[in-house]
């Protein structure tokens, strides 16, 4: 996939474009809505030294391809849009800073923050890549670490704070819908479409929940709740329905819109991105002012 362009966009002016993301604001800010797509970039800085052996293939596995030019171009502009521009290889932006791997970085505090993802190769810098390959031949020093984190990491939750508290200021109240795409082997064959997580039930008003589920489900797409995902960092942060924020992960199945084997669009590409255009605008009339 090439990078996102004007026509991506609409109507829309891209605000901020850094190394570490991208942000696009509709001309008017008319809506509760919040969109971000983090696992989307494909930049790997030269430092990130990976294996040698690792292939290309691999090195983005997890990442969301496409993910940011499909919701981009269903939303047509009409919802501010942040994407992260980095590989999630390098540092992964739904992740803690505190999920430091003792595996990997050779003087990570000992604090035992580290939860199960994190010990199994997936923290907020990765040992693992998203197909289960070492990503490193070698340690990282924690000096090596911060600087991620103060170079893509920071940037880019500095920025969707910025959107969140702007939205909730101009409109009472503030939407985050964090998207993300899954790989088939996720959920295997009969699988969910859709996996929509709300933090079982305590990141997002459960009516807003089942309109989306309703939405999916309309389109002929097999949903699920919080199973296998029920939202990571950004959704846990700004999940907070009594303090005017609400956040959703929405995975979509890479099946969808994605040959995984031969890494580029599938035929059903313009389906998934017609069915987006619609969730989107069903969501505007429901969040819009």
């Amino acid at each position: 996939m090439g990078r996102l362009t004007k026509s991506d966009y609409g109507s829309a002016m891209i605000d901020e474009a850094t190394h570490a993301y991208r942000l696009v604001r509709p001309e008017a800010a008319d809506s509760l809505l919040v969109f971000a797509s983090p696992h989307s970039g494909q930049v790997v800085p030269t430092d990130m030294n990976s294996a040698r052996a690792l292939t290309e293939a691999s090195l983005h596995s997890a990442c969301d391809i496409g993910m940011d030019r499909l919701v981009a171009r269903a939303s047509r502009g009409q919802v501010p849009l942040l994407t992260g521009q980095v590989s999630r290889a390098y540092v992964d932006l739904n992740r803690a800073t505190s999920e430091l791997d003792p595996y990997l970085i050779c003087d990570s505090p000992e604090n035992g923050l580290a939860g199960p993802k994190t010990r199994a190769g997936y923290g907020v810098v990765p040992r693992l890549s998203g197909d289960g390959q070492p990503l490193y031949d070698r340690f990282l020093s924690m000096q090596e670490v911060q600087a991620r984190l103060d170079e893509v990491h920071a940037p880019y939750h500095q920025a969707l704070a910025g959107l969140m508290t702007s939205v909730r200021q101009q409109q009472g109240r503030a939407v985050l819908i964090d998207w993300h795409s899954m790989p088939h082997r996720a959920t295997g064959p009969g699988g969910p479409d859709v996996v929509l997580g709300d933090r079982f039930g305590t990141a997002c008003d459960i009516e807003r929940v089942r309109h989306l589920t309703r939405l999916f489900q309309d389109m002929g797409w097999r949903v699920s709740l919080n199973r296998p995902y029920a939202g990571g960092f950004a959704t846990q942060v700004w999940g907070r329905p009594e303090d005017g924020f609400e956040a959703l992960q929405i995975e979509l199945s890479r099946r969808l819109y994605w040959d995984e084997t031969q890494g580029r669009p599938s035929d059903g590409w313009r389906r998934c991105q017609n069915g987006i255009a619609r969730v989107v605008a069903a969501l505007l009339e429901t969040c819009g002012t």
